[in-house]
């Protein structure tokens, strides 16, 4: 079935487990697709990049804040983030919706929750295209992504000392674009996130391998930090397709927009 939807503006659904409110809007018409964006992000990265341009004449676009970003409630505890929570909150969406079965687009934590959906959940995903993502226990994996004890300094030092010990370690300055979105998070909420990630086990191969919906997994050939972890979900997954874009690693990716709504096109075609 089709759907019909003007840009309704911040709306909210919560969860009926512990009732996190959670941001969500909708914008566009046709098959619903529901877009979750990455850690430390909001759902207006799908914007920035022109994904939600490009499909919001042929798609209704369900675009969430992930619990502790955005316009979402942000917990300061690290069981509030646990990924059944998660789950949770992607299904509360979809019901505020009147939703009942969607397509999913996420990347990086997106794609972590989306496969953790539709192993919880398989009715409500047709089908199923995540980038940049991993399957498996992640402990450790933002520490090696921003640096070692970077909770720690949230938590202590808040977003600005965060974001100074973060510039120390790297090579090139952090742009004002990027240094603007990470100021708007809660320092003690994303460092419980980022605790809870590491105590997120991940689901097991086996739960993969259940899948049955047609699915789609990319990742830029530079991504370092996910490459692997995204050929190594793909091939569990029966007959999915597994797509390497060039020339991006695990930030620049989102910002493939040509190439991945290029293959994501053939992809709901089929």
């Amino acid at each position: 079935m089709d759907f019909v939807r003007e840009d309704c503006g911040v709306e909210y659904a919560s969860n009926a487990d512990d009732g996190t409110r959670i941001a969500y809007t909708v914008v566009g018409s046709g098959p619903p697709l529901l877009m979750v964006h990455g850690s430390f992000l909001t759902h207006t990265i799908w914007r920035t990049f022109g994904y939600v341009k490009a499909l919001r004449g042929a798609r209704q676009l369900i675009l969430i804040d992930s619990r502790g970003h955005g316009r979402s409630e942000k917990p300061r505890t690290p069981d509030a983030y646990a990924m059944s929570k998660i789950v949770g909150d992607l299904t509360a969406v979809l019901d505020a919706v009147d939703v009942d079965t969607v397509d999913y687009l996420g990347y990086s934590f997106g794609a972590r929750a989306g496969l953790a959906l539709t192993a919880a959940a398989p009715e409500r995903v047709r089908s199923l295209a995540v980038g940049g993502g991993s399957h498996g226990a992640q402990a450790g994996a933002f520490d090696r992504l921003f640096f070692p004890g970077c909770a720690d300094v949230l938590e202590q030092r808040g977003m600005d000392g965060f974001l100074e010990v973060w510039t120390s370690h790297r090579m090139f300055p952090i742009d004002a674009g990027t240094r603007a979105v990470f100021s708007a998070n809660d320092a003690q909420a994303m460092a419980a996130y980022i605790r809870a990630s590491d105590a997120d086990p991940g689901l097991s191969d086996d739960a993969l391998q259940q899948f049955t919906q047609p699915s789609l997994f990319y990742v830029g050939s530079q991504d370092g930090t996910r490459l692997d972890d995204t050929r190594a979900a793909a091939a569990l997954v029966p007959n999915s397709e597994l797509h390497v874009i060039r020339g991006f690693d695990h930030a620049t990716t989102m910002a493939a927009t040509p190439e991945v709504l290029g293959i994501l096109e053939r992809f709901w075609d089929k």
